[in-house]
């Protein structure tokens, strides 16, 4: 059991590393880019979906607030949301099942709406301003992470179906 969880730790701080370096990398290509792919988002669902939710709450709260590192606004904002989407993904994702493509697209599409729609609440009332949503990009977001995540997912399956 010991073995198992340093093993989905080091994984995961794997999948963090990455994700800070392809954040990093994306930030070249201009601020648009980062509000479109979410990399740590997709980080944070790929792992709540298959080590549950608080493994998911705790890695939420690690991507959150490394997200929250690169921007210049309230720091905590994204650790706060990024915490609730990896604790409701992974709980509600063992109470249904998730593993077809279409309905785990459909499941982190709207898992991530939640996210982005309460964090657009909270940057709102906190910083009590408009947000610039360039130009609507921000709402593809969620988009963009349900396709990505559901494609991350199937893939890890059929590695795991492979190797058993």
């Amino acid at each position: 059991m010991r073995g198992a969880l340093l093993r989905d730790i080091l994984w995961a701080a794997l999948a963090v590393g990455a994700s800070f370096a392809f954040y990093s990398l994306l930030g070249g290509f201009g601020p648009a880019a980062l509000l479109v792919v979410n990399a740590f988002s997709l980080v944070v669902v790929t792992f709540s979906i298959g080590k549950g939710e608080v493994f998911g709450a705790i890695l939420g709260a690690v991507c959150g607030l490394l997200q929250d590192s690169f921007s210049l606004g309230i720091f905590g904002l994204a650790g706060l949301t990024k915490t609730l989407l990896g604790f409701w993904t992974g709980y509600i994702s063992r109470r249904m099942d998730v593993t077809p493509f279409f309905r785990g697209a459909a499941f982190l599409l709207v898992m991530s709406s939640l996210e982005l729609g309460l964090w657009l609440l909270l940057n709102a009332f906190v910083l009590g301003e408009r947000l610039d949503v360039r130009y609507g990009l921000v709402f593809l977001q969620p988009l963009v992470t349900a396709v990505l995540g559901s494609l991350l997912l199937n893939i890890a399956r059929r590695i795991r179906a492979r190797r058993a």
